[in-house]
């Protein structure tokens, strides 16, 4: 994430673009206390974005804290590998979530947005009740996990849009990822900073073959082995 982008760190693109959501009051980096996220506090700093470090493997506590120290009613979770998320549809998916009194909000369980613009909206007492109660691993190291499993017991909704563009990958965890957003940034920003995901529908739809530099990648690919891990462990035989 700190892989620059026309001269800046990709996570520092990411939250230029969260800024313009008009529905987001504050927004905190969470990190770990590892001696390899120093260089995540630097930037916390250098953009002025309150910092928060906890637990490097329990990824729900380390959230649970930073949500808590901002005593927030409702929590938007993004993920800093998002360099091209919509501030557009961040304020779509908090209003959705806040006129149906949903639990919890998203528009990525039932993708029709790209890999990439994931948002997830939930209460502070929902996401105390997950820190609370979630033992697994696989619950531990994905956030919402706990919630979202839950339809039985949580109000879960599930926000689409109008044209199904799940197919697409804009996250980046390899380096064909970055590539990719690399090309987009280069061929948009220049001229228009503030370009939206209709901007960039355009110019995949102009250079198609950029689509397939990471198109053999699965989505959620870190869910299925963490959920895999969780069934090895139930799998296990007792002594």
């Amino acid at each position: 994430v700190l892989k620059p982008i026309l001269g800046r760190p990709m996570l520092a693109r990411q939250i230029e673009r969260i800024r313009r959501s008009k529905k987001v009051d504050r927004l905190v980096l969470a990190t770990s206390t590892d001696a390899a996220d120093d260089a995540l506090a630097q930037l916390a700093r250098e953009v002025d974005v309150p910092l928060f470090r906890g637990s490097l493997n329990d990824v729900l506590d380390r959230f649970y804290q930073a949500a808590r120290a901002q005593a927030p009613r409702h929590v938007v979770r993004l993920t800093g590998d998002c360099p091209l998320i919509d501030p557009d549809v961040i304020d779509e998916v908090i209003e959705f979530y806040l006129a149906g009194g949903f639990d919890y909000g998203c528009n990525c369980i039932y993708p029709t947005y790209p890999d990439g613009l994931d948002v997830e909206v939930f209460s502070m007492a929902v996401l105390e009740a997950a820190w609370r109660e979630a033992d697994l691993q696989s619950q531990r190291e994905h956030v919402t996990l706990f919630i979202n499993r839950q339809p039985e017991r949580f109000k879960v909704g599930h926000f689409k849009g109008p044209v199904d563009n799940s197919g697409l990958r804009w996250t980046v965890d390899d380096p064909r990822d970055f590539e990719l957003v690399t090309r987009v940034y280069e061929a948009l920003y220049p001229a228009n900073p503030q370009f939206t995901t209709a901007d960039v529908l355009r110019l995949l739809a102009e250079n198609p073959s950029w689509s397939r530099l990471n198109a053999s990648t699965e989505r959620n690919e870190g869910l299925t082995t963490s959920l895999n891990s969780d069934r090895k462990v139930e799998e296990r035989p007792s002594m």
